[in-house]
Formats: structure tokens, sequence, C-alpha cells
């Protein structure tokens, strides 16, 4: 029913681009509203069918004490005031109060109740929102700003729980309880029911016209207001950059546009949608003069006695403001539909990476990894990867080398699924890795990056992601082989120390010894290094390098890595150059062909690390014996 629901939604989307006529477009919003609200309640009703149930009978209850008020404002006046029934006092008196006891009572519950389940649906939608960002693949992150992203979900979660309160209350409070007064005044005078009526059809032409103003404009707020947080967010997480770079008023110029753009929105979407009132004022003045001017005249001339039209214009007071929400509800509920539709949009988000009908788990023993003719595109017109082969032998080390954008880091990419082949195979002990669960695939694999990433929290927090379940001890332990022991103890509060936002408080050098010891906790039969030492000064790439080779024993390692010191030890080197692999061996075999591209990449790197050694070595000569160096 829901697919059948969203196929629906997708073709009123594609008939708006298509229609731009007022009618058409405007019937084709409505379609859409009702559609988004049967979805919401398909999706909610069921859980929340108690809560909403006590909610409409409190807002039951409202609407009909408010009716009642009006409608005993005749008893009041004919048999107190006229008739001077004593008898009658206290009952008609204890009415009234049990009326206004009713609708406190009934008002507070529904109030609380609705507060609880708007707020539950808020949790429950981003909950629901950030597990489906997790399945989607690496290549939709690719395309969004993770700020905008952040502050587009913050800012629409709230449109469903407004949606649906807004829709509730609505029809259970304001729409019984217009209906209910209408009633009273009906029964009271059906003539200067009509009169009152008759503001009805311009007030709803008046807000239809103003909801085609308003749907565009609140669209737009909510982009702007996403883009504005999503630069202050990243204006304040680059702030090094900005200060060495100068660029404070550049920023503050840009920031500034943005802050005018959304303020210029948000005061159209007021303007918009405030319309209403003066235009209900309005209406609601000549229903209401009209109304007294009528039954003035008939008081003065025709003795009419005055409980039932003091009970009529009772009634036409407070049916003003169930109607003039009633007129407002849609404009509200446009501004909500706009938020809750764009949460949609990324909740109908398909993941492109699914596992396989029939995945089955990965079961790792020897740990052999076989590239078989693998070709890859992020673009299809510029192939990264083309028939790439090689294998990484089971407990050995494979060094991947390369020029930059040779793919080095996308075979790792496609390794961990982040992205599928177009063509070839990858397989771990001869399983297909494009028939195992991705879950299974990636718990073999321990992964550091050449861009450590830390997480809020602390730093022992920040290793135990690599084993959930790891006690302190093991932590601590893994720390220990990464050389990451000394700074942490050193640190104000040891392995309980705040990281800060991205890890802030620590050096690149210790953020990448944290990540070390995250992979190293994990325990993988698979242990895959992109660049890991990169952030490491020579002293400390020497200790990790060394804590390496000890997590390397017993595992399947694939290293990428620039520094040819990395690598030389590796088992077998493969040489990458414009997505395809060049040249495969041992650094002795490679290094023989003199005429290779790997003995070229090792003899600018030697002789560029000898001149920096004879620049180092001549710097601390007396200056005469520099003049005299060759």
């Amino acid at each position: 029913m829901l697919r059948r629901l969203f196929n629906k939604l997708d073709e009123r989307l594609t008939a708006i681009k298509q229609n731009e006529a007022g009618k058409t477009r405007q019937g084709i919003f409505r379609g859409e509203t009702y559609a988004i609200l049967k979805r919401m309640l398909a999706e909610n009703s069921r859980d929340y069918a108690g809560s909403y149930t006590i909610a409409i009978l409190c807002l039951l209850a409202i609407a009909g004490t408010t009716a009642f008020s009006a409608w005993i404002m005749r008893d009041v006046i004919d048999e107190i005031f006229v008739n001077a029934r004593a008898d009658l006092i206290a009952v008609i008196s204890f009415s009234i109060f049990a009326a206004f006891l009713i609708r406190g009572i009934a008002g507070y519950a529904q109030s609380v109740i609705l507060a609880r389940v708007g707020n539950n649906l808020v949790a429950r939608y981003q909950k629901r929102i950030f597990d489906h960002l997790m399945k989607l693949g690496i290549g939709f992150f690719s395309d969004q700003r993770s700020g905008q992203l952040a502050a587009r979900i913050t800012e629409n979660v709230n449109g469903v729980r407004d949606l649906l309160s807004m829709t509730l209350t609505s029809i259970a409070r304001d729409l019984v309880s217009l209906l209910a007064l209408v009633g009273v005044m009906i029964y009271q005078d059906p003539f200067l029911a009509m009169i009152a009526l008759l503001i009805g059809p311009p007030l709803i032409f008046a807000v239809n016209t103003l909801m085609r103003r308003l749907r565009k404009a609140a669209r737009k707020a909510v982009v702007i207001n996403s883009r504005l947080v999503g630069a202050i967010q990243e204006a304040t997480q680059g702030v090094a950059i900005v200060k060495a770079f100068t660029m404070e008023d550049q920023l503050s110029r840009r920031i500034g546009t943005l802050i005018d753009d959304a303020e210029q929105r948000a005061n159209k979407i007021a303007q918009v949608s405030e319309r209403t009132t003066p235009i209900a004022e309005i209406l609601a003045g000549v229903a209401v003069a009209g109304v007294i001017a009528y039954s003035g005249y008939r008081a003065a001339y025709e003795q009419l006695p005055p409980g039932a039209v003091f009970a009529f214009i009772t009634a036409l007071m407070l049916a003003y403001d169930p109607a003039r929400r009633l007129a407002r509800v849609q404009v509200n509920l446009e501004k909500s539909l706009v938020n809750a539709r764009m949460i949609y949009e990324i909740l109908d988000i398909e993941p492109h990476q699914r596992d396989a009908i029939g995945a089955t788990e990965l079961k790792v023993q020897a740990g052999a990894i076989r590239f078989e003719t693998a070709s890859f595109a992020y673009d299809e017109t510029l192939p990264v990867l083309r028939a790439v082969s090689f294998v990484a032998g089971a407990n050995q080390t494979t060094a991947i080398v390369g020029s930059s954008g040779a793919g080095k880091s996308t075979l790792i990419s496609l390794l961990l699924r982040f992205y599928d082949l177009q063509s070839g195979r990858i397989t771990v002990d001869d399983q297909d890795i494009a028939g195992v669960t991705k879950q299974s695939l990636r718990s073999q694999i321990a992964y550091v990056s050449q861009q450590p990433y830390l997480f809020e929290g602390t730093i022992r927090d920040n290793i135990r992601y690599g084993r959930p379940d790891a006690t302190d001890a093991e932590v601590e332990e893994a720390a220990r082989i990464a050389y990451a022991d000394t700074f942490i103890r050193a640190q104000t509060e040891g392995y309980d120390t705040l990281v800060g936002e991205s890890g802030a408080t620590l050096s690149g050098g210790q953020r990448q010894r944290v990540s070390i010891a995250r992979a190293i906790l994990r325990n993988a039969p698979i242990l895959v290094l992109d660049e890991a030492t990169s952030a490491l000064d020579n002293e400390s790439e020497a200790q990790v390098q060394a804590a390496l080779e000890r997590v390397m024993q017993g595992r399947t390692t694939i290293v990428i890595a620039h520094r040819m010191s990395t690598v030389v030890n590796a088992d077998k080197i493969v040489v990458m150059d414009s997505g395809e692999v060049v040249e495969q061996g041992t650094h002795d075999a490679l290094l023989a062909d003199k005429n290779g591209i790997y003995a070229r990449f090792y003899r600018l790197q030697t002789q560029k690390g000898l001149e920096l050694v004879e620049d180092r070595a001549a710097s601390e000569l007396p200056p005469l014996q520099r003049k005299t160096l060759p």
C-alpha cells in the first residue's frame, strides 16, 4: 500500500512541474497534502491510537462545552434576568461552572497528550532518518554538504509533528466547535445565521489565494536556512584555515548575505501568512455589525425577548476563534507540508547498494583477496579503474603504490563496498564480495584511513568503536601497541579526555594513532592501511610502523603509501598508473627494472632524501666550510 502511495505521490509531483495553471496546481497540491497525511497516519496511527483517542475525546469535550456556553446564554438572560426564576439560578450557575471545569481539564489533558505524542514523533523520525542515512551509499554523502543536510533534517522533522497535531486539533476541536456553534446560531435565529455565514465564501477564497504564494516561499526558506546553518558550521570547523588565510571579512560578507536572504524570506512568509488576520477581522466585523443591527432593530420595534439574541451573539463571537484558526490552519499546514515532504524525499531515497537477494555471511579462513579484471568509474565518461587484476596473498602484506589519481584509494573503497564494480569481481577466499552481506564483509576488515576521524566523546570511546564489547584493559593494550598510551595518559583526564569536535584537542599524529589503536582493537583478519602514517613525524612513524608490523603478522594486509620506506618490506608491491596495474613484484624485483615506474619512484624519493640529508649536514657546518662544500 505504501508503495502505491509513493508512486502516486511521484506522479503528482511530476504533474506539479508540468502544470503551472493555478487551479490545476492547487488541486495537485491538495491531493499531495492528502497523500502525505494518509501516509503519515498509516505509519503512525496504530502506535498512537490510544493517545489520539483520548485527545480527540478531550477536544470534543472542549467543543461541546464551548457550544453549551453559548446555548445557555438564552436561559441566563430570559429565565434569570427577565423572568426572575430564582429556582433556576443554582442549576444554571452549576452547569456553567461544570462546563468550564470540564473544558479546563480537557484542555490540559489534550495539550499534554499531544505534546508527548509530538515529541515522540520527532524522536522517532530523527532515529528513522539517521538509520536510513546510514544505509545510503558513500555517493549520496559526496553530493551533500553535511552541515546543510543536518540543518535540513533538524528543521524539517518538526513538520511531521505539526502536520498531525494541527490536523487533529483542527478537525476534532475547531471544526466541531464551529459546527456546534453554527447549530446554536441556526437554532436561535436561522435568518441571522444565514447573514453571519455569508462571510465564509470570501474568506475561503482569500485563504486559497494566499496559499499559492506561501507554498513556494516556505520551501525556499527551508533551503536558505539550511545553507545558512551549514555555512556557519563549516566556518567554525575550519576556523584555523579561516584565520590563516585572513578570510574573516570574506566569510562575514558571505554569511551576512545568507542571513539577509533568510530574513527577507521570513519577512515574506510573515507578510503572506498574516494577511489572513485582517481579512478575517474585517469579514467578522461586517458579520457582527450586521447581526447586531438587525437584532437591535427587531428588539426595538418587534419587542422580541433579548435571550435568543444574546445567545446568538455569544455563539457568533465564540465561533470567531475556531473560524479564524481554521482559516489559518491551511497556512500552517502548508508550512508543515513543505517540511514533511522534504523529510520523505530523504526517506524515499533507495539505497543503491542493497545486499543481494540471498546474500550470505562472509567467512574468512585464509584471507586471500583477489581482484579480477575490476573496472569502475564514478562518472561513466571517466573510468578510474581499467581491468585491474592482482592477488593479495593470505597472511601477506601487499603494498599499492602509484602517483596521485592512479586509483589506489578507489581499490580500498571497492573492497569495502563503498561502491560496486561496473565489471569484474573481487573475492575473499574465493567468495565474491558482491554476494555477501556488507555487514559481514566490513566486520572482517580493520580500516585506517589517511584522514583520521574521531567522534564526539572520550578517547576511550573512540578506540572502543573498533569493538564495542572490548574491556578497558583491551582498549588500553591497543593504545599501547599503537604508541598512543603515553600521550593519552598525559591528557588531563587520561583515556576519559573529551576529544573535541573532530578530535580538535589532539594533534594530527595523535588522532592517527588513536585511529590505528581502533583498528588494532578490531582484531580483524584483514587489515587495510590507507596512508596510515601520513600524519606522523619520522620518529612517530618509526614507532607506529614497528607496531603495525606486529599487528600485520598473521593477517592479510593491504597498504597504500607514497613513502617508499613503508613498502620496501612488503611481500608484494602492486604499481598502478592511470587506473591500471603496470607492475607487480617484490621490492628487489621491481627495482631491478631500472626503466620501470617503481624504480623511478624509488630513485626520486631516495635522491630527495639524500639531498635533504646533505642540506641538513651543510647547514650545521661553519659558514666558511659551507662555501667550500662541493
